[in-house]
């Protein structure tokens, strides 16, 4: 049961890893374009830049780290 959960978060951590990492521009506007067209969460570019990559590397510690625990089979006994 608890092997599954982590797979399930697993997999949602990967696409959601793509969706972020596929958001960011290859000049670096990225998501920082949506700043400048009037109202935006984020107050500027660079803000938004900053959130992005946050996220992202997030994203990624999450996705390894649970590779990792789910390859090495430490969720099976629980």
């Amino acid at each position: 049961m608890l092997q599954t959960v982590f797979t399930w978060i697993w997999l949602a951590s990967g696409v959601l890893l793509v969706v972020t990492v596929l958001l960011h521009s290859p000049k670096g506007d990225g998501m920082g374009g949506l700043a400048s067209s009037g109202g935006s969460m984020f107050s500027s570019a660079r803000s938004a830049e900053n959130t992005l990559n946050r996220v992202s590397w997030t994203l990624l510690a999450t996705f390894l780290g649970l590779a990792a625990a789910l390859s090495a089979g430490w969720f099976k006994g629980a």
